[in-house]
């Protein structure tokens, strides 16, 4: 349940409700509901529903059912209340408050669908109603699971027990300690709660050992726990001083929520002091936050001035007269926010059932925005699910703990640990030669646009890989003794989501002929075709990356043709990708060009091999071999001695 101090608060929001004269046991039911003890009031008007079975009786039998279902939804049974209220609505129960509860319930069960059916009756009733409006906008939200995150929720069973368990917080930043709220048969006193039906409220704690582990939990030593409900534990930044929300039962009247401090001594806590807030003894004061910089306590409290419900307000711990302020519309709505617990000064979180969620309370983040006010937003799911969610407490970086009763049907509420997994992305990829063999000791760099630097020197085998981060460009460079350098740029994705992105690093060596595949030209002449572009756009910017270098371009021609011709047509066309290269910007005294025409045949590489198998890896494609083929190797063999290819002549141009 939303923890027994949250039922204790709303006892105290409850319209009183005028005592019947029908009968002793309705009056006795009334009276209980009256002080918040909904455990007992429940049990009271069962047994009244179940004898009211006449049919004059049907609209008394409306009237119990709807105050039957007032108490399950107190107690966080959301189920039994949906029932209760529906069976109110079909005695004729006349209050149109009905839909509304019924649509919150339905909603907290998870059943969003007939949870809008609700709300849209309610909303003919009281139009532009703003509870009503944002629940709707909660299941629609949950019906198209556009909330989802990829934070891991767990049960911690450690700190859970057989009863409730809630509002785990850190004693200080070392996080070696942490304290909560426990209803185990355990706790102080002997007595059951009249509003739970569990044993009241203590504050335990749990350290770590030497290894880090959380040690099994055990009551806080001292003279904080009594037989009355204390918990929501909150700390001053040194962890001295605890704050507190304790409930105060006297006989016969209603409880009241106040918030005491204890202050430590070595390990042991001494008995809470009521810490004044105003001269109001009838408003509630409960879950207390310190901020970070322990200048102001937050808290919860239905006190004159809000919005509805518990509003979240804060006041000057070091000059608490006239510091008093509501946290206003950014934060507060009709319903109920509870629960304030800080990351930062100016980020806290808070759960509320007033803002669209996804049923009950969902925790929500509220960072302050630059003129004053405050951004809002819901934590998603699996943070939030349609049941009570609330009471976290960050421990490093994006991992923590927090409250929640889903998944019990007694509404009992339990510890649960979240923890956002680093996003893992990675670029991998290998750095090969021309002929797609390993290039050994490569050195590879990458320069992020936020200033991250890395290097790294491939694997033996000539793979890479390097972590990134989401929505960064990147600039690559690849290098080796013997071969320029490749560069390369990449933005990673902005998706919230696991990736690995593959680029592969080509180098050309300095020391023989590198092939320039792609290059086209019209048949008996040298002018080069639209699509070598490409091809020729890439040579230009490896000579970009590599400013020191000069190259002589080279064509060679198959074995057709007359050596007049031949090499006549070759230096035509090695001409041509000179001019292109001086076109697009690459200085003239860095390019030489030489047309070979059919003197120079080629060599067959291991590519190569791989791509023709008919060679072998050292075949030399002179005119003598190649007519021992067969006509389509013959012609495979011309095509492979057409080729276009550059050779570094030196890497110091410009150097001295």
């Amino acid at each position: 349940m939303k923890s027994i101090v949250y039922h204790l608060i709303i006892a105290l929001l409850v319209v009183s409700m005028a005592s019947s004269c029908r009968g002793p046991k309705l009056s006795v039911a009334d009276e209980q509901m009256q002080r918040g003890e909904y455990f007992d009031a429940s049990n009271t008007y069962r047994k009244i529903y179940n004898k009211l079975t006449k049919r004059e009786e049907r609209p008394l039998r409306g009237e119990v059912a709807y105050k039957m279902a007032e108490c399950h939804r107190r107690l966080n049974q959301y189920a039994r209340a949906a029932a209760a209220y529906q069976n109110a609505a079909r005695y004729g129960y006349g209050d149109s408050t009905l839909y509304l509860h019924l649509g919150q319930m339905l909603a907290a069960d998870g059943k969003y669908a007939p949870a809008l059916k609700a709300y849209s009756d309610y909303l003919e009733w009281r139009p532009g109603d703003l509870l009503a409006e944002n629940g709707a906008a909660g299941a629609r939200i949950a019906l198209d699971k556009s909330g989802a995150t990829r934070y891991v929720v767990k049960q911690d069973k450690l700190f859970n027990s057989r009863r409730s368990d809630y509002s785990p917080m850190y004693l200080d930043k070392s996080m070696e300690q942490i304290y909560f709220t426990t209803t185990n048969e355990k706790a102080s006193g002997s007595r059951k709660s009249e509003i739970t039906g569990m044993k009241k409220g203590d504050i335990w704690f749990a350290t770590k050992n030497e290894r880090g582990e959380w040690k099994r939990p055990e009551p806080v030593e001292g003279e904080l726990n009594t037989e009355v409900d204390e918990g929501t534990p909150a700390f001053t930044p040194d962890g001295m001083t605890m704050y507190l929300s304790r409930a105060r039962r006297e006989p016969n009247a209603n409880t009241s929520v106040e918030i005491y401090t204890s202050q430590r001594s070595d390990a042991k806590w001494s008995a809470p002091q009521k810490f004044e807030i105003t001269a109001d003894t009838v408003s509630v004061y409960a879950h207390p936050a310190v901020s970070p910089d322990g200048q102001w306590l937050y808290f919860a409290s239905d006190m004159p001035g809000g919005f509805g419900g518990m509003d979240i307000w804060r006041v000057n711990l070091k000059e608490r007269q006239g510091s008093l302020e509501n946290l206003g519309e950014w934060i507060n709505t009709p319903g109920n926010e509870v629960f304030p617990t800080f990351r930062t000064d100016s980020v806290f979180y808070f759960s509320s059932d007033g803002h669209p969620g996804y049923g009950a309370l969902d925790i929500f983040r509220a960072e302050q925005t630059p003129s004053g006010g405050w951004s809002v937003t819901n934590m998603g799911t699996p943070v939030n699910s349609s049941s009570d969610d609330f009471g976290m407490t960050f421990g490093q970086g994006e991992s923590g703990f927090f409250s929640s009763n889903r998944g019990d049907k007694r509404g009992y509420d339990h510890i649960y640990s979240f923890e956002l997994p680093e996003l893992k992305i990675l670029i991998s990829g290998w750095v090969l030669d021309k002929d797609e063999e390993p290039v050994p000791n490569a050195v590879i760099r990458i320069v992020g646009n936020d200033g991250s630097n890395q290097k790294q020197i491939a694997r033996p085998d000539g793979s890479f890989s390097f972590p990134l981060d989401r929505g960064v460009s990147y600039v690559m460079l690849a290098g080796a003794k013997g071969y320029l350098n490749s560069k390369q740029e990449f933005t990673s994705d902005i998706a919230e989501e696991d990736a690995e992105y593959g680029v592969d690093f080509i180098l050309a060596s300095i020391t023989k002929p590198v092939v320039v595949d792609n290059i086209f030209y019209d048949f008996d002449r040298a002018t080069l075709r639209p699509e070598s572009k490409t091809a020729l756009d890439e040579l230009a910017q490896v000579l970009r990356d590599n400013p020191n270098v000069t190259i002589e371009m080279a064509s060679h021609t198959d074995r057709k043709g007359s050596h007049e011709y031949n090499n006549d047509l070759s230096s035509r066309r090695a001409r041509s990708v000179i001019d292109y290269l001086i076109s697009v910007g690459i200085a003239p005294e860095r390019l030489q060009s030489h047309g070979y025409g059919k003197t120079q045949p080629k060599t067959i590489t291991k590519k190569l091999a791989r791509e023709y198998p008919q060679f072998k890896e050292g075949d030399v494609l002179t005119e003598e071999y190649i007519l021992t083929l067969s006509e389509p190797d013959q012609e495979a063999a011309d095509q492979i001695n057409r080729r276009t290819e550059f050779q570094v002549l030196s890497i110091d141009y410009r150097m001295f």
